[in-house]
């Protein structure tokens, strides 16, 4: 469970969003909607350990994390965080495998036992068989779906996904939903930036950034279960 308390970002005289408070849950899917400059990605970093937050706290099992050092940081990002970045974040010179081989590495001294092999996960996004190809030769959609299974077998307790479905068509945006969905049904909590109101949604609660009755907590849906 994540608790953000009174959080605010200001850079210079302008204040981006102030005194937000939320409490995101394992097993919840929420996704942070506004207008373009409204401050989501913003929020995502700053629960990331991206960027500082100007005033408040956002607590993990009692800790105010804000407040780690830089080896809490990294210790929070191998442990805990798994972030889907707009850009993939991956080793672009690296094979597929490899890719996802660095997210398995780190947590092997935690006795973690993945979920999802390589290969399965390559072949629940469509890529089976593609672990020897280099990064740089694939397509940007393919690079989204290599950084969706490398989540897939690092198995986070807390997802940040920055327009994960961006660049992508209504068949592998339903496909990126699903999989984030079933990492929220085994208990991981997933936050998602997102202008797609598809998106918006499949998603159990809605946070407005920066609005005055910022959060909506949506009904089940049988194409949440």
């Amino acid at each position: 469970m994540i608790d953000i308390e009174k959080l605010s970002k200001s850079f210079g005289p302008r204040t981006l969003w102030s005194d937000v408070t939320l409490t995101i849950n394992g097993g919840e899917m929420l996704a942070l909607v506004g207008p373009s400059g409204s401050g989501k990605s913003t929020l995502l970093n700053c629960l990331g350990l991206l960027e500082t937050p100007s005033a408040g706290a956002i607590r993990h099992q009692g800790k105010d994390i804000t407040r780690f050092d830089r080896r809490g940081i990294r210790r929070f990002r191998r442990e805990v965080l798994g972030y889907l970045f707009q850009n993939y974040a991956l080793i672009e010179n690296a094979t597929v495998a490899a890719n996802l081989e660095a997210a398995i590495k780190p947590r092997r001294s935690l006795k973690h036992t993945p979920c999802f092999t390589i290969a399965e996960a390559l072949d629940r996004v469509g890529l089976a068989g593609r672990e020897k190809e280099k990064i740089h030769y694939l397509s940007g959609g393919e690079q989204q779906r290599v950084a969706l299974a490398r989540l897939m077998v690092k198995q986070p307790a807390l997802v940040l996904a920055d327009e994960p479905t961006g660049a992508l068509d209504h068949a592998n945006t339903t496909m990126v939903v699903d999989i984030l969905r079933e990492m929220s049904h085994a208990g991981c909590a997933v936050v998602i930036a997102t202008h797609n109101d598809y998106v918006r949604d499949r998603c159990d609660t809605v946070f407005a950034v920066n609005e005055p009755a910022p959060v909506m907590a949506f009904p089940p849906r049988s194409a949440q279960r």
